[in-house]
């Protein structure tokens, strides 16, 4: 553990003391809904949210037991999420199963239904996409991955990856419904 630690206690870091495996049993509970929760919001199947979840706490149980282990915090948990992520992308031959829509949280429901509606529409316009052009939107719009990122992550160039960027925005607008009437 690094002397910053301490002071990134409050985002999810463990405490100072512990050996990188005992840390990382102090942290599951705090970082397991985070994890879980990154899924979710991703995959739109539970049953792949949890095999997910569990593939990343046992990579980062891998890397507790290591001569040098990282820093554990909940933030270094989400990035190896990621990568479980990218990595079931690329593996991945089927189909999603119908997404899994998040309960909405806002100050006044009324004002924020519209944008709920789309988000759902969105999700499961994300569900048709080919698994190349869902992996590279999910990465580039929900988890913020610059384009060399989503790169990397994918196993592309930077400029392959902007081509299919291209492509895959091309096609999420000729999926998704037309503003007036189309969702009838």
């Amino acid at each position: 553990m690094s002397a910053d630690s301490e002071g990134a206690a409050s985002e999810g870091a463990v405490p100072e003391g512990l050996d990188a495996p005992s840390a990382l049993l102090a942290l599951y509970d705090e970082a397991l809904p985070a994890v879980y929760g990154y899924f979710v919001r991703r995959c739109g199947d539970r049953g792949t949210a949890e095999d997910l979840t569990s593939e990343t706490f046992l990579a980062a149980m891998d890397a507790a037991r290591k001569p040098s282990p990282p820093d554990l915090s909940v933030r270094w948990l989400i990035g190896v999420a990621r990568h479980k992520l990218a990595d079931h992308y690329r593996r991945r031959r089927d189909r999603f199963a119908t997404p899994v829509a998040e309960l909405p949280e806002p100050a006044d429901p009324a004002d924020e239904w519209d944008a709920e509606l789309d988000r759902i529409v969105a999700e499961q316009v994300l569900t048709r996409l080919s698994d190349q052009h869902r992996a590279v939107l999910v990465l580039r719009y929900m988890d913020g991955c610059s384009v060399p990122e989503c790169a990397e992550l994918i196993g592309r160039t930077v400029h392959a990856t902007e081509a299919l960027l291209v492509r895959a925005r091309r096609a999420f607008r000729a999926m998704y419904p037309e503003p007036e009437g189309g969702l009838s």
